[in-house]
């Protein structure tokens, strides 16, 4: 573990006697003003690349209307608030690069962040219990990857009830009590690599037997997957043999995916988390199946793209874990500062697989090799 610490403040000033000059000084609203989309004119932008995004409206609805725009953060905090960042777990590389995502924009911003992981999606006292303490030991304000959709609500109306702003990320939270979310449709990832399974072997074709892995059974991004996974595959000639819930940590999902081997071993692909297409590449090469059987994964890690590049796994679907952490992490400094924010953001979900790899951008999804998980960073 590493704690980030703070940077120059020579950097700083400079950066900021940068941004006012060019964009002119901004006087935030007195209380936090969620805004549709980025055409409205918002106070004290970054020079850096701006993301685009699709915003619903209203919010935390995804059935609402939405709009593609760009997502242009903040240049720096007014003051180092202290937010806590709460996560299921860092057990793989997916919420490592997470937890990189959070990490460098608290950096980039000037802020302080608490970040603590509950150690797994069967641990949802823990992460209400982590939270609370969080909040007692002096954070803002709170950003969650729940562990359950539904198993928070209770703790975010208390939340609410200290006016401490609650954004959801990475994870769907059903409260209507939240301030903000940042996070892509919620199983959107299923659909996207199951249309590309049905582009692959439409209807008419030889049918093909997938062995599907959506992830935790009650976990809301998993359920999501599931059933939007199940229900595009219809489209195609394609087999479900067998569908396996568990835990994304390695030991779980190897497990399960010896189990689909010995009952289905004529199987033509493994399609599931990014836990799932990772160690079946391991478990497929050490089976001599790496050719007979083909993987792919409904979320993008390092992990995923790096037996992409080997050709280990033949596709992914990305949702950009690095993007969506560095928006939550600016949506909750601009609430704290009362500065206009979008109350419901998200990038769109893609697939990309050996033959498109060239064009995809891995800074949106993947975190330096050399960064270690990090728990605090500290100004």
């Amino acid at each position: 573990m590493q704690t980030a610490t703070k940077r120059s403040k020579w950097v700083l000033g400079s950066l900021l006697a940068a941004s006012l000059a060019a964009c002119g000084t901004a006087q935030p609203t007195a209380q936090p003003t969620s805004v549709p989309s980025a055409t409205v004119a918002l106070s004290q932008t970054s020079t850096s690349a701006s993301y685009q995004v699709e915003v619903w409206n209203p919010p935390f609805d995804f059935a609402s209307p939405r709009t593609s725009t760009d997502y242009v953060p903040l240049v720096l905090a007014d003051k180092a608030e202290t937010i806590c960042v709460s996560i299921p777990h860092i057990k793989d590389s997916y919420w490592l690069a997470v937890n990189y995502g959070v990490v460098s924009e608290a950096e980039r911003l000037g802020i302080n962040v608490e970040i603590v992981e509950a150690g797994g999606y069967g641990n949802l006292p823990t992460q209400i219990t982590q939270i609370r303490q969080c909040v007692a030991n002096g954070a803002k304000a709170v950003v969650i990857g729940a562990i359950s959709l539904d198993g928070l609500n209770d703790l975010i109306v208390e939340l609410q009830s200290q006016k401490i702003p609650v954004i959801a990320f990475m994870n769907d939270i059903s409260s209507k009590a939240i301030t903000a979310k940042s996070l892509s449709v919620p199983g959107e990832g299923g659909q996207e690599i199951a249309k590309y399974l049905v582009q692959k072997h439409a209807k008419g074709s030889d049918a093909v037997d997938v062995a599907w892995f959506p992830g935790p059974e009650k976990a809301g991004w998993s359920k999501a997957a599931d059933e939007k996974f199940k229900a595009t595959i219809t489209g195609g000639a394609i087999n479900i043999v067998e569908t396996k819930y568990g835990d994304t940590g390695k030991e779980e999902q190897a497990k399960l995916i010896e189990e689909v081997l010995i009952a289905h071993p004529e199987i033509d692909y493994i399609v599931g988390t990014g836990q799932t297409a990772v160690t079946a590449a391991e478990i497929l090469r050490e089976r001599k199946l790496q050719d007979k059987i083909k993987i792919m994964a409904y979320y993008i890690s390092p992990e995923v793209y790096a037996e992409l590049q080997s050709g280990g796994i033949q596709a992914a679907a990305v949702a950009p874990p690095v993007t969506i952490a560095r928006i939550a992490i600016d949506q909750t400094v601009r609430i704290l500062e009362g500065k206009e924010f979008m109350a419901h953001v998200g990038p769109k979900s893609f697939v990309i697989d050996t033959a498109s790899l060239t064009s995809f951008d891995p800074t949106t999804s993947i975190p330096p090799e050399t960064f270690k998980i990090t728990l605090r960073v500290s100004q």
